[in-house]
């Protein structure tokens, strides 16, 4: 019998390295794949691309592990697709008064979409990539998606927007596995990247500076009808206390770089108005939410019950909270809170769990707050 022929996502990190030595270790005809997503020359002509993940070092680590592994490696340009999908949505969020999710988007379209369909064309059995989180096959033939079990490194967050036609093409090797177990194998399979350090930034943006890749991108062009320009900082009872920068500059629970007339504070952000350019900000009392309202939900296999009690994420690092999930028009919910969040910022990502598995997920657009006197979009 033929083996199975997996493709696998290789970042050049010990993740996904480890997950094509395990897919060889079961007798999988492996092929490593790295994705070209960014034209690091500028920044690598400067000295080190440290930090960020898909650089030409990645590649070269990538094609490292494939040797040592004597599997074949392929490196498929993918930039204009990159910066047509993730990096314009990342800019356009930014200036519409959001906070967007680059990382949920790349997995979205980059990964599950057009990288699977390119190893669909290729006859791969599988797509694998290096993500902490499991696939379960259940009784009825469908699928579930899983927290990884290292709850520390889990990543099942980002995954919400998967489909049971993906699900069933798709490997995540190490998501049984906890961090310090992968590097081990990683040593045990002589693997040079086993002491690699994981990729932390956006890997676009140089130094971690967002507003000075918007403001690149956009110049001063956008400064008018955008929310680029600077404008009024008010209250939520509408009273100014001062001048912002550039709304793209700031994040809904901020409060460094607000510079209030009368110095007393603390201030944090609350929302932003594009269409009247104005930023308001508030006591940190003020920005917690009872609730939220979320767009484009996507249910991996079917949506929770009516009343049913789930866990709710409303970003990554964010412990869970238990909520009510309420229908509304066409993919749009509303979630209730069982007790007030802090900064629910609209553009990032809600994502439902029942126990360890993700229900689905969307995109927050509004924070439900008792006297917020404007919609944080305008």
């Amino acid at each position: 019998m033929a083996k199975k022929r997996v493709i696998v996502a290789m970042s050049g990190g010990v993740d996904s390295s480890v997950a094509a030595a395990l897919l060889m270790e079961k007798g999988f005809d492996v092929v490593g794949v790295s994705m070209r997503l960014w034209d690091y020359s500028a920044s690598e002509e400067g000295g080190s691309t440290e930090g960020s993940c898909c650089s030409l070092e990645d590649v070269y680590d990538a094609r490292r592990v494939c040797n040592a592994l004597s599997i074949p490696f392929y490196v498929m340009n993918m930039e204009e697709a990159f910066s047509r999908e993730v990096v314009e949505y990342f800019v356009k969020s930014y200036v519409a008064g959001e906070t967007p999710n680059p990382c949920v988007k790349c997995n979205e379209v980059m990964k599950f979409d057009l990288l699977l369909r390119k190893a669909v064309e290729l006859e791969a059995d599988y797509l694998a990539t290096g993500h902490y989180a499991r696939i379960r096959r259940d009784d009825d033939g469908a699928y579930s998606l899983l927290k990884g079990v290292d709850a520390g490194k889990d990543q099942s967050y980002f995954l919400f927007t998967m489909t049971q036609g993906q699900l069933g093409k798709i490997l995540f090797p190490v998501g049984e596995l906890t961090k310090e177990e992968v590097r081990r194998r990683a040593k045990g399979f002589g693997l040079a990247i086993a002491e690699k350090k994981e990729s932390q930034e956006i890997c676009f943006v140089g130094d971690n500076d967002y507003a000075g890749f918007v403001f690149e991108r956009t110049g001063p062009s956008a400064s008018l009808g955008t929310g680029s320009g600077k404008g009024d900082m008010v209250t939520s009872g509408g009273e100014v206390i001062g001048t912002h920068n550039g709304l793209f500059r700031y994040t809904v629970g901020q409060r460094k770089g607000l510079d209030v007339k009368d110095g007393s504070g603390p201030y944090y952000v609350l929302g932003i108005d594009v269409r009247g350019n104005r930023l308001m900000v508030g006591r940190e009392d003020e920005l917690y939410s009872s609730g939220l309202l979320a767009r484009s939900v996507n249910w991996i296999k079917k949506p929770p019950s009516e009343g049913q009690d789930v866990s709710v994420k409303i970003r990554y690092r964010h412990q869970g909270v238990s909520a009510k999930v309420k229908p509304s028009e066409g993919k749009s919910v509303e979630v209730v809170f069982g007790s007030p969040q802090k900064a629910v910022a609209p553009g990032q990502a809600v994502v439902f769990y029942d126990g360890e598995v993700v229900l689905g997920g969307g995109w927050i657009t509004k924070a439900l707050r008792q006297g917020v006197g404007f919609h944080e979009k305008g």
